[in-house]
């Protein structure tokens, strides 16, 4: 009983482990022109983070205006600037951390007369679900040879899990 128990349980945390790997999707953020936006994650030494972001299209609107531009700068824990673009529609980074702690992205837009509210939407993620993102990492920056630590989990929650199953069902 306590066996069934036992792989009833790692197959849920499995499954619930690769549905939030799976799930995570772009956030959409509304910036008032002249206004900053930061945005922190907290990330490993040696993970890989990679990031993508982009202006929305105001609606009724076939293409986007010259003033819809916004700027970001992602700093490490220490203050270090590991990417910075100006005045952008578009555009993505993609970084190995050399330090543990928060990450700090932070946007901001032209101030405009009358102000605007540009939308964007910005896609971050590290650790294992940046694994898929390769295409975005370039060789240069984040060593994409490393391989994907889902593998390791799985071991882990094989190997772990079913000894404090034993130690709660008894």
């Amino acid at each position: 009983m306590a066996t069934l128990v036992s792989r009833s349980l790692i197959l849920f945390v499995v499954l619930l482990v690769l549905s939030g790997a799976l799930s995570a999707g772009a956030l959409r953020f509304d910036l008032l022109s002249g206004h900053t936006k930061c945005i922190s994650d907290d990330i490993k030494v040696g993970a890989m983070a990679v990031g993508k972001y982009h202006i929305v299209e105001p609606e009724g609107s076939s293409e986007l205006p010259d003033s819809h531009r916004i700027s970001l700068r992602v700093t490490s824990p220490y203050g270090s600037s590991l990417h910075y673009s100006e005045n952008v529609q578009s555009g993505n980074f993609a970084f190995t951390s050399s330090e543990a702690g928060d990450y700090l992205a932070c946007f901001w837009a032209p101030d405009h007369r009358p102000p605007t509210t540009i939308a964007f939407e910005f896609d971050w993620r590290s650790g294992v679900s940046a694994k898929d993102w390769g295409s975005v990492a370039k060789k240069g920056q984040v060593d994409v040879s490393a391989p994907p630590r889902l593998l390791d989990l799985f071991v882990y929650a094989l190997n772990v899990v079913p000894r404090g199953i034993w130690f709660l069902a008894y």
